[in-house]
């Protein structure tokens, strides 16, 4: 194989999920190879919702692609200069939150592949073929063919809009991202609403029709993850280096408050 296999497409085409973490705390290498003995098959290098700089975005990119767990990377909206450095540093994959029209999926769709399909500038030797000179014609194809571009829905006009986003050639993925598209509703926090529950049985059904994958981010609560993808969600953003910190933490915290401590003698 030219460049290396992109883990997360692998498990959505074989009907399986496919499991990210979020990172936004995590600064060093490392925690590519930790989040893989965790069983994660991607990253979410979260560039929107961190002060993370891109060259610590591409150093856990780069290490990701040793370890055998796909890097992708949530960038700000609009910023397809920024993915396609990404791109070309490492990124398997790049996550475009508040997409909300076929017009935008387009444009993102663009930006991330190689002509003739897109009209991403061509580099030099890349990280995602291990520097190995691979002719070009070859390099192209197999890159194209690698990179997942996922599309976030994070509001009703997005919602409206669905369909239209799927069909759109080059976006693999469309992932409602839980917390915003609730507050959008006006339902802040309410993750297991009917109206979310109707919108993800919705964005299963636009990408079932497209033949593309759906998935959901921030939703975390067992009950409502076991019923979204009992639905269809296979694409699953299970959570960020900061929460299971912060739940390990809470509950060891928790036990050792907990402890009846003999009296002093």
């Amino acid at each position: 194989m030219s460049v290396v296999p992109n883990h997360a497409r692998i498990r959505l085409e074989q009907g399986q999920l496919s499991l990210g973490i979020g990172l936004r705390q995590a600064r060093t290498p490392d925690i590519a190879e930790i989040a893989h003995a965790a069983g994660f098959d991607w990253l979410f290098v979260d560039c929107e919702h961190n002060s993370m700089s891109l060259d610590t975005a591409s150093g856990i990119c780069a290490a990701a692609l040793a370890t055998g767990i796909t890097p992708l990377v949530r960038v700000a909206p609009g910023e397809t200069a920024q993915a396609t450095r990404l791109l070309d540093t490492g990124a398997m994959g790049i996550v475009f939150p508040h997409i909300e029209t076929a017009v935008e999926a387009e444009a993102i769709a663009s930006a991330c592949r190689f002509p003739p399909v897109g009209h991403r500038s061509v580099p030099g030797l890349l990280p995602q073929a291990r520097f190995r000179p691979v002719p070009l014609p070859q390099l192209i194809e197999a890159v194209n063919r690698e990179v997942l571009v996922v599309a976030m829905l994070e509001s009703p006009k997005a919602l409206e809009n669905a369909a239209e986003i799927a069909a759109v050639p080059g976006i693999d993925v469309l992932l409602m991202g839980g917390n915003d598209m609730a507050a959008e509703m006006g339902i802040p926090g309410q993750l297991g609403h009917d109206r979310m529950e109707a919108a993800v049985k919705h964005v299963v059904a636009v990408c079932r029709a497209a033949g593309k994958h759906s998935g959901v981010g921030g939703i975390y609560d067992h009950t409502l993850l076991e019923r979204y993808i009992g639905y269809g969600a296979r694409f699953i953003l299970s959570g960020s280096d900061l929460a299971f910190m912060m739940v390990g933490a809470q509950l060891r915290t928790g036990f050792l408050r907990g402890l009846t401590l003999p009296d002093a003698a």
